[in-house]
């Protein structure tokens, strides 16, 4: 750090000190509370902070969006899937290698899936269980009415995933407020496939009138919250919106998250750019660094148990 940037440095620290507002200190009688937008400022009391709203207001914005930002392309720890709850290894992107379990709402991957079937299978057990929470697994004949009632159970436990499924079931048939009302409640909890599910009932106006700003307010919490599908349709609303920028930042965070969308997304944006002519929001050292990323978020999903369960799935289909 440069003098001039310390002594700046060190002329903000002293003005968090005093009242933005009236200039007093900080001492033990008196308390100072933070701007409820920014970090810019620190008032002794509500009286003052309006008396210095009109003020604050215009760098109070601009440094909001900026903290906003700092959150929104800061690279998450996981996808919002998380691990699988019995291996620990994250879970896949693709549904097809992960199973949902009614019982107790979670999904499991179809390594510990298949292991558990292989495990039933020499043991000879004439009822299955979920291998998660050991709930027997209900039988083709009554599967939807169970399935019914485990969900219902979920909801009255107050479990997002269950109010989700209550919303996805709702919207297939047609009652698109009524699934609002369940993605509402779900994405108030912060569950992230809500806030992803709420962007296309503000795209479509499914339920709700079309409104391009809440659909991006969900699909940006929800890509906060790790979820890789939602960066990327973000990043797409973006790119449409000639904010290139922020597009190619939205597609290289989830294609280092593995999706693959997002990384063709990229390599698309860079040929154009290349076609184009002029300034590049992608660079040759960005693109690699994504599809290097990109591969190690795809080696991370794997195990010996999945691969063994997508042999086992692909032998099946061949002998059909």
């Amino acid at each position: 750090m440069s003098g001039e940037d310390y002594d700046h440095a060190a002329a903000a620290a002293e003005e968090k000190l005093h009242c933005a507002s009236c200039g007093i200190a900080q001492v033990d009688d008196i308390k100072l509370s933070e701007c409820n937008s920014c970090d810019l400022a620190r008032y002794c009391s509500h009286d003052c902070q309006e008396h210095h709203k009109s003020e604050h207001e215009e760098a109070c914005k601009k440094r909001a969006a900026e903290l906003r930002d700092e959150l929104l392309f800061k690279q998450p720890e996981s996808t919002h899937l998380g691990d699988c709850p019995i291996c620990m290894i994250p879970l896949p992107l693709e549904k097809e290698k992960r199973k949902f379990r009614f019982c107790c709402c979670i999904f499991v991957c179809e390594g510990c899936m298949h292991q558990s079937f292989k495990r039933e299978m020499e043991e000879r057990r004439r009822c299955p269980v979920c291998p998660f929470c050991r709930e027997p697994t209900p039988t083709r004949d009554n599967l939807m009415k169970s399935s019914l009632t485990q969900i219902m159970k979920r909801v009255k436990a107050k479990d997002p995933v269950a109010m989700c499924l209550m919303g996805g079931d709702l919207g297939s048939k047609g009652d698109h407020i009524g699934a609002f009302g369940w993605y509402t409640k779900a994405a108030e909890m912060g569950y992230a496939d809500a806030h992803y599910q709420l962007s296309f009932m503000y795209q479509d106006g499914l339920g709700v009138e079309k409104d391009r700003g809440k659909e991006m307010h969900h699909l940006e919490v929800a890509a906060i919250d790790g979820h890789p599908g939602a960066r990327h349709n973000l990043a797409v609303l973006e790119f449409n919106e000639g904010r290139r920028e922020r597009a190619g930042k939205h597609w290289i965070i989830a294609a280092t998250q593995g999706q693959d969308e997002s990384i063709e997304s990229l390599m698309n944006m860079f040929k154009l750019e290349g076609i184009e002519g002029g300034r590049r929001y992608v660079s040759k050292e960005d693109l690699a660094a994504a599809l290097r990323g990109h591969q190690a978020a795809v080696e991370a999903y794997k195990s010996p148990q999945r691969e063994a369960a997508t042999a086992f799935h692909v032998n099946k289909i061949f002998k059909a």
